[in-house]
């Protein structure tokens, strides 16, 4: 069926994420320390990260995508990795497990957007797990244009004969360590503009024991690692009069006891994020780890191409809130909407295309159907014809909302 476009719009202009002047320099480093539950980060002393929430924010959020629907996310480990470095679920990026067969790399990295505008500043991976960086990242790969980082300590896990690989996953916790106090060293000494630091030892203890003493004595010491690259970061601060964004995350909740993730349970959706800055009102609504690369983005001022900007799934956490958890239904002719509203003045513009194409490396064609008032939080707009499948992206005044839909039967 072909359908009749009042407006071709061909999305290559930036997007509202642009490029500002800041007072000081500004640096990000974010932190996933892997498969830590909610209820066990609460219950625990973590004073490093204390004193990180107290000085910014500790919220609840959430992975998984939208349970039962087209975004669904498996609740596993490098699928929630990459949810943070691309800002989109698991039906775009197209990494369902740990074996990251086929990432779909049209969907860039955090890394690839801040090397892209920033080339000559500086980007670092610290992680107990190679595979983040030459996979995820997909450092020097054809797919992500050949991008290079300029610093990372990483891979020590195939060291088999430093780190003899034991049934209590020592070495990991060794491995861990060293990552952590390298990251230190690194900022303090080099200061790295956008940087990564993984650290897994908490999983499997978690995977070994569940919720147990020896998964209480992990995030303790997970805690004092933060707690030494916290450290360098506000002697950086003091001492280059720069300003840090520091998030930390975990990529999963448990189920099972603390065993077991990878499905859609409450328990292993439920995540959590800390940062230095403070968040924004969508802090207060159990935002996705998605939601860290606009952030960044935002923190950062990393100019995002509109057409991409369109894709991402995510909204930041800085700045104003406008609106999220856009929901949408196809009757016939009609686009039914409704969304979460922070903002009672603004408008948005809604955009929709039946193709996909940004998949495959090009730009979809958008049409504009109409405005909204924000403040309404829910619109019906007559489209003038039928359509089987729609994404349907709400422009704010500061970035986007989109969504997948599928017309009733």
């Amino acid at each position: 069926m072909k359908h009749p476009f009042s407006l071709l719009f061909f999305v290559v202009l930036l997007s509202t994420i642009h490029v500002s002047s800041f007072a000081q320099e500004r640096k990000t480093l974010f932190i996933i320390l892997d498969g830590i539950q909610r209820e066990l980060l609460e219950k625990n002393p973590t004073p490093a990260i204390d004193e990180i929430s107290q000085k910014g924010a500790y919220v609840h959020a959430h992975v998984g995508g939208m349970r039962g629907g087209y975004s669904e996310t498996p609740t596993i480990s490098a699928v929630g990795y990459n949810s943070l470095l691309t800002g989109v679920w698991y039906n775009k990026h197209n990494v369902k497990d740990n074996s990251i067969r086929q990432p779909n790399y049209n969907y860039w990295t955090v890394f690839r957007y801040f090397k892209t505008a920033f080339p000559h500043k500086k980007t670092a991976v610290y992680s107990t797990w190679l595979d983040n960086r030459t996979k995820l990242v997909g450092e020097n790969l054809p797919e992500t244009g050949h991008l290079q980082l300029d610093y990372h300590f990483d891979g020590l896990e195939i060291d088999t004969l430093s780190f003899p690989h034991d049934d209590k996953s020592n070495y990991i916790h060794e491995i861990d360590k060293l990552v952590a106090a390298y990251a230190a060293k690194d900022v303090l000494e080099k200061g790295p503009d956008l940087s990564w630091v993984y650290l897994q030892y908490t999983d499997d203890m978690g995977h070994r024991f569940g919720a147990s003493e020896q998964m209480d004595r992990a995030i303790q010491e997970a805690d004092k690692q933060v707690g030494q690259i916290w450290a360098a970061i506000q002697e950086r601060e003091k001492l280059y009069d720069e300003e840090w964004l520091l998030l930390i995350t975990t990529d999963h909740g448990r189920a099972d006891g603390g065993f077991n993730h990878g499905g859609q349970s409450d328990e292993e959706r439920a995540t959590w994020i800390v940062s230095s800055q403070p968040l924004n009102k969508r802090a207060t609504s159990i935002p996705g780890v998605v939601d860290l690369l606009p952030t960044m983005a935002d923190f950062m001022g990393i100019p995002i191409p509109k057409n991409q900007a369109m894709e991402i799934d995510g909204i930041s956490l800085l700045g104003t809130a406008y609106a999220d958890q856009l929901k949408s239904s196809l009757e016939g002719n009609l686009l039914h909407l409704s969304w979460q509203t922070y903002d009672t003045e603004s408008r948005a513009k809604v955009w929709i295309t039946a193709g996909n194409q940004f998949r495959f490396g090009n730009s979809d064609t958008y049409r504009l159907v109409g405005e909204v008032d924000l403040k309404a939080a829910t619109a019906t707009l007559d489209l003038g014809t039928e359509y089987q499948n729609l994404k349907v992206v709400l422009e704010l005044p500061e970035g986007y909302c989109n969504v997948w839909v599928r017309n009733s039967p």
